[in-house]
C-alpha cells in the first residue's frame, strides 16, 4: 500500500473516531471533533497531491478516495442534520448531487471516458469542508445557514457543470 493509499485509510478510520467524538459528549469534545475533522479533510488534499504528482495513483485510490470524502462529509452534515443545524431537505441535495455525478461516472466508464474531478467539484468540496469546520467552532442559526446557502451553491453549481460539461455521455435519445 502507497502513501496516498495509507493517507486515504487514515481518513476512514477517522471517520468514526470523529462520530464517537461529536457524539460522547466530554469537556471540549466539540475542538476535538475540529481537530479530528481538520486532519481527516488535510489528509485528502496531501493523498490527492502525492498520487498525482508522485505518480501513485491506484484502482485502490481511484475508488476509495471519493468514498472517504463522501462519508466524512455525510458523516458531519448529518450530524448537523440531527440537531437541527442543517435542513433535511438540504440534505438531500447534497446526497442528490453526489448520486447523480456518480451515476454520471459510470456511464462514461462504460463508454470508455473518465471524468475527471473539475474545479467546482474541488471547490465545492473545499468550501463544504471549511463551512463544517466553521459550523463545528461556531453555533449560530444565521451564520448555520450562511454555511448551508454556500454548501448549496457550491453542491448545484458543481453538480450542473459536471452535466452541462459531460452531456454527450448521455444518449438522451433512449431516455
Amino acid at each position: 500500500m502507497n502513501t496516498a493509499n495509507k493517507l486515504t485509510m487514515l481518513r476512514v478510520l477517522l471517520i468514526p473516531v470523529f462520530l464517537v467524538v461529536l457524539y460522547v459528549e466530554f469537556p471540549y469534545h466539540m475542538l476535538a471533533a475540529l481537530v479530528i475533522f481538520i486532519l481527516a479533510s488535510v489528509t485528502d488534499f496531501i493523498d490527492g497531491y502525492i498520487a498525482r504528482h508522485r505518480n501513485m495513483v491506484t484502482d485502490f485510490g481511484k475508488l476509495m478516495d471519493p468514498l472517504a470524502d463522501k462519508v466524512l462529509v455525510m458523516s458531519a452534515l448529518l450530524w448537523f442534520t440531527e440537531w437541527g443545524r442543517f435542513p433535511a431537505w438540504a440534505l438531500l441535495i447534497v446526497i442528490l448531487r453526489e448520486f447523480a455525478v456518480t451515476g454520471l461516472r459510470l456511464l462514461a466508464v462504460e463508454r470508455g471516458r473518465v471524468i475527471a474531478a473539475g474545479w467546482s467539484g474541488k471547490i465545492k468540496t473545499a468550501s463544504t469542508m471549511v463551512c463544517i469546520c466553521i459550523m463545528l467552532v461556531f453555533h449560530g442559526a444565521v451564520l448555520d445557514n450562511i454555511c448551508v446557502g454556500l454548501i448549496l451553491l457550491t453542491t448545484i453549481y458543481s453538480g450542473l457543470e459536471y452535466f452541462i460539461k459531460n452531456k454527450d455521455v448521455i444518449d438522451w435519445s433512449k431516455v
